[in-house]
């Protein structure tokens, strides 16, 4: 039995049984749902995007496999404009989630500890090292008054010292000037009803303050929980609650943000959900709205839908048993069945209505229309199948697990199209046509392509050779963060990270074997041009330790006994404070002839004489703002002065040692990129310099990079084998090289025009948007069979037949399914949908246009 006798006979028996093969559908339907409700989920995780069993990935997971406290984080970021202020609110933070047992596995800061607060001054390098130690000493007698007495009457008996030098020409006023004009905006802030705290890490540190970044950490595994649609959402949240309420988060003075591997992946799953219901339902309506148009009877577009749906049960039934877990991109195949799967629908219906006209019988007419459009739509949906099918041998996990789903997806629509779709028009039993289906205003159309063939066919060869021209320059972009909404709270805050050379997070990673031999890698990779810095174990142990705990040492024998004294044991009031006020403007006031106009003396001797009539709740507030930190800033400094023995790596604490070192000795190294590498051209380039030392390296930067080989790999790949085996079905299918040319050159014409539009939209190719391609065969594949395989048929005028009018709405809800995408608040779900939108109009120009014009030149046979 021929392929179209065996079409006839089944389209024949579902449409004679058609209330069994409903209610067959339904059952089949029901089942599928079932089993997608168990078995279907989704993950947002973008390294499931990618087989691994490619080198990078096993790399990576071993990485992950040795140091799993640096996976699955949520990250704190916190800043503000007070040091001491971040840090409390930092240590305040730790202290609540470390409680929190119910969302928190483990939470910790890896800033922070009395590790560091002991030998801070050592990390220093020598020449900082003496110049904040000669500070310090010369501070000595203020900060003398300021351990006797750390309140605001401590502070003005320092002034009153430091004034009384000046007078008797035994101080220089200019070395203070720093701190007095701090002390001065604080006081002036407190006089006018607005205190804000004093940084005293900032007084005593001045620059070397900066070194330590802006930025403090906290660092959370969640608990996280798969079964909701956000994993890490319920511990976001309690990190949030937390967060709020410290006192200076809420006061507005410290920033906590989030961002982290969790926090990005649950805010990516919600950026490609928002708006995704109400786009589906708009995108349903606006359909059927197009379906209406084309068939104008809902007796048609009522049995297409019923059609549409009863093959995306069936399609999700088959993804739930064949992949279990969508991932971001095969998450996308329901609108693209939708979108592509509707054009067989609507070529049976419309070719359904056009046999009515001779064949008033229905059962009859549908036995006409297997007959006549059942082998074309078979073709294009095995050829479409094909393009989606070539990638399921690829690497790209994510776009393969799609091809898999999507080219099953297309067979299964062909066999809705000549089962059920029978069947539903059979019992809803469509009025006969009295009039042509077809554009009846397309019959000039036709003449015009006739005679000016010539031109088009030139205009479309040249449109072609530019896109030739610009499809090697395309641009892709393999960061997936580039895909990522940015403005989202976690992106916003990775972004500012990755601005700041410190907190770069596109780092390399190297496991060697033991720290004597990160040790000896270190120096080869410091010599790279594009590594601005290289870290391990030994990065934590100071270097040159010796000259520097003899500094130490000359500053302890002068330093610590003003530091270790006993502060003041009665607490001063606001009447003490008013008093020293007034002490203090005595000896200030002669001195001011003595010193330079611009002078922050002058301030401060404005700002006491306001305080000696300020209320007592004003004088509280000022000694609150000028003091508060103060003990601590005195507290730090003593630690950082009693360092006395050389730190070795027996020192270093496990909490540090273990992000560093396995017990089995190997160790980690972290290759950190000068802050020029912003590009993926210079990521390309520093990745390459750290391999060509260290070929087994991991880490961000070389995912980054590895993942953009490994797409493009996969696509250069898919797309060839997809074209071959188009070109084999084809040449099987049609039984003529020049109808297979033909179909594949409109093909090829329609992917130029749309590289040419593309850049001319400026849009580059990332990791999401890629997959339009094969979707471009799909969808271009099936247009220009139905055109040839109706020439090979007789058809000389194809603008106005019914195929054109099936085409042209067939595009239309395929294009209303693909702006769906290119609507959504997700980058590259939207670049995805509007590189589809524009690959749909260079197919529907060639197929309308190019082919029509070749076509119109050549005879049938």
């Amino acid at each position: 039995m021929s392929v179209p006798s065996l079409l006839v006979a089944i389209v024949t028996v579902c449409a004679r049984r058609a209330v069994l093969v409903l209610l067959a559908g339904v059952l089949v339907a029901a089942g599928c749902g079932l089993l997608a409700s168990k078995r279907l989920g989704i993950t947002t995780d973008t390294d499931k995007l990618f087989s691994p069993s490619l080198a990078w990935r096993q790399r990576q997971v071993a990485l992950d496999r040795a140091f799993p406290q640096r996976t699955d984080l949520l990250v704190a970021v916190i800043d503000g404009r007070v040091p001491e202020e971040v840090d409390a609110t930092a240590a305040g933070l730790d202290q609540a989630l470390a409680t929190d047992h119910a969302h928190f596995r483990s939470v910790r800061r890896p800033d922070a500890g009395p590790y560091f607060n002991r030998n801070a001054l050592l990390f220093l390098d020598r020449t900082k090292l003496t110049a904040l130690l000669t500070r310090t000493i010369n501070a000595q007698p203020f900060l003398g008054q300021l351990v006797a007495d750390p309140s605001l009457r401590g502070l003005f008996a320092a002034l009153s010292l430091l004034a009384m030098g000046v007078q008797h020409g035994q101080a220089d006023i200019s070395s203070f000037g720093a701190s007095i004009s701090a002390f001065d905006a604080v006081l002036r802030q407190a006089v006018a009803g607005h205190p804000k705290p004093l940084s005293w890490e900032q007084l005593l540190a001045g620059p070397l303050a900066k070194l330590a970044g802006r930025y403090h950490f906290v660092l959370a595994q969640p608990v996280l929980d798969y079964g909701a649609l956000q994993p890490g959402g319920a511990a976001t949240a309690e990190l949030r609650a937390a967060a709020a309420k410290l006192p200076f988060v809420a006061s507005g003075d410290v920033r906590v943000r989030i961002t982290g591997q969790v926090a990005l992946s649950d805010e990516e799953f919600a950026s490609v959900a928002q708006g995704m219901l109400v786009g589906l339902i708009g995108s349903i309506l606006l359909i059927t709205l197009w379906l209406f148009l084309a068939a104008r009877s809902w007796r048609i577009v009522v049995p297409i839908v019923l059609t549409l749906l009863f093959g995306l049960m069936l399609t999700v039934g088959f993804a739930a048993a064949a992949v279990g877990t969508l991932n971001l991109i095969s998450v996308a195949f329901a609108i693209l069945f939708v979108g592509i799967a509707v054009d067989f629908a609507i070529q049976f219906s419309l070719r359904f209505r056009d046999a009515r006209l001779t064949v008033p019988d229905p059962i009859a007419a549908l036995a006409e229309t297997a007959r006549r459009a059942g082998r074309q739509v078979l073709i294009a949906s095995i050829a479409t199948a094909a393009g989606f099918l070539a990638f399921v041998p690829t690497n790209f996990v994510g776009v393969a697990e799609l091809g898999l789903i999507a080219g099953v997806g297309m067979l299964v629509a062909f066999a809705c199209t000549v089962t059920f779709l029978p069947a539903c028009l059979a019992l809803f039993r469509p009025r006969a046509e009295t009039a042509a289906v077809g554009f009846r205003f397309a019959a000039p159309l036709d003449r015009l392509v006739m005679r000016r063939r010539v031109p088009i066919i030139a205009g479309f060869a040249v449109l072609a050779v530019a896109g030739a021209v610009l499809l090697p320059s395309w641009p892709f972009d393999s960061n997936p963060l580039d895909t990522k909404n940015p403005n989202t709270e976690a992106m916003r805050t990775l972004r500012d990270l990755m601005a700041d050379p410190l907190t770069n997070p596109d780092t390399i990673d190297i496991l060697t074997p033991s720290v004597a031999q990160a040790a000896a890698l270190t120096p080869r990779l410091e010599k790279l041009p594009l590594v601005a810095n290289v870290l391990s174990l030994e990065s934590f142990v100071p270097q040159d330790q010796a000259p520097k705990l003899a500094l130490i040492a000359d500053a302890q024998n002068i330093l610590l006994p003003t530091l270790s004294a006993p502060p003041a044991t009665a607490a001063a009031t606001p009447a003490d404070f008013r008093l020293a006020a007034r002490a203090a403007l005595a000896q200030i006031v002669p001195v001011l002839s003595k010193l330079p106009a611009d002078s922050p003396m002058v301030g401060i001797a404005r700002d006491l004489k306001a305080l000696t009539a300020a209320p007592d709740s004003v004088l509280a507030a000022t000694n609150a703002a000028l003091t508060r930190f103060l003990p601590q800033a005195i507290g730090r400094l003593r630690d950082g002065l009693s360092a006395s023995q050389p730190v070795t790596l027996a020192d270093v604490p496990p909490s540090i040692a273990r992000d560093w070192r396995l017990p089995d000795g190997q160790a980690r190294i972290e290759v950190v990129p000068r802050p020029a590498v912003r590009t993926p051209a210079a990521l390309r380039q520093f990745v390459a310099q750290v391999e060509s030392v260290a070929p087994e390296a991991g880490g961000s930067a070389v995912t980054i990079v590895a993942t953009s080989a490994t797409i493009l790999g996969a696509f250069r790949m898919a797309a060839i084998a997809a074209l071959i085996a188009i070109a084999v079905i084809l040449l099987v299918a049609l039984r003529r090289v020049l109808d297979a040319a033909l179909v594949l050159g409109s093909l090829l014409a329609s992917a130029l025009l749309t590289v040419l539009l593309a850049r001319a939209w400026g849009m580059g190719l990332n990791y999401a948007n890629i997959i339009a391609l094969p979707l471009l065969l799909g969808v271009g594949v099936s247009f220009n069979i139905y055109f040839v395989m109706n020439w090979r048929a007789g058809l000389t005028h194809p603008l106005g037949s019914a195929t054109a009018r099936a085409v042209v709405f067939s595009a239309l809800t395929t294009g209303t399914a693909f702006g769906s995408l290119a609507l959504s608040a997700h980058p590259g779900t939207s670049s995805m949908g509007t590189l589809l939108l524009l690959s749909l109009f260079c197919t529907l120009a060639t197929t309308l246009a190019l082919l029509p014009a070749i076509l119109s030149g050549l005879r049938p046979r």
